[in-house]
């Protein structure tokens, strides 16, 4: 008796919809949850972000001449950005695994800061889109720096992550405002 109340229990919260709020994740309840895309066409996605790694113009310099004790601090920097995107999944409670098929990541040196503009570019055709997946190779890309260079600068800042573009999928395309 005891089983039929859990499945029906089980099946009752299984047939739920999104609460009313808009947040897709969260159903009527209030309680987290992995949003279904099962009857969403596949479409092909994008999703653009990027963040700032700050430091002095001392470490910047140490670190654009190849002169950081842990070695190539960019070349790394790359690579776990790329590694994390293909991730996400593992490291974002809700977001679903995904058959990304471009991730690219690019780390320009600004002196104006001073320190490193990290930019990624994740692409997939799928039923959900990307932007987790370029946030999160963004972020993990900033992180590579800052522990690369941690021995010459503890200081160093890390700011600004945030999503500039999307396309496609349901909602839209999507440009962050120039500046904001």
């Amino acid at each position: 008796m005891a089983k039929a109340k859990a499945a029906a229990k089980t099946k009752k919260k299984a047939g739920k919809r999104p609460a009313p709020s808009g947040l897709s994740h969260i159903d009527q309840s209030g309680r987290a949850n992995m949003v279904d895309v099962s009857a969403k066409a596949p479409t092909e996605r994008m999703a653009l972000a990027e963040g700032k790694v700050i430091m002095t113009k001392a470490t910047l310099d140490k670190v654009i001449a190849g002169n950081a004790m842990k070695g190539d601090v960019l070349g790394a920097a790359r690579l776990a950005g790329i590694m994390a995107a293909k991730h996400t999944h593992g490291l974002i409670p809700l977001c679903h695994p995904l058959p990304i098929t471009k991730v690219e990541v690019d780390i320009f040196p600004e002196h104006s800061l001073p320190g490193f503009l990290v930019q990624a570019t994740v692409k997939v055709t799928g039923k959900t889109g990307v932007e987790m997946e370029a946030l999160t190779a963004v972020s993990i890309a900033c992180l590579t720096i800052y522990d690369m260079a941690k021995a010459i600068e503890k200081s160093m800042r890390i700011e600004g992550i945030r999503l500039l573009e999307k396309t496609g999928g349901k909602s839209g395309p999507y440009k962050a405002e120039a500046g904001a």
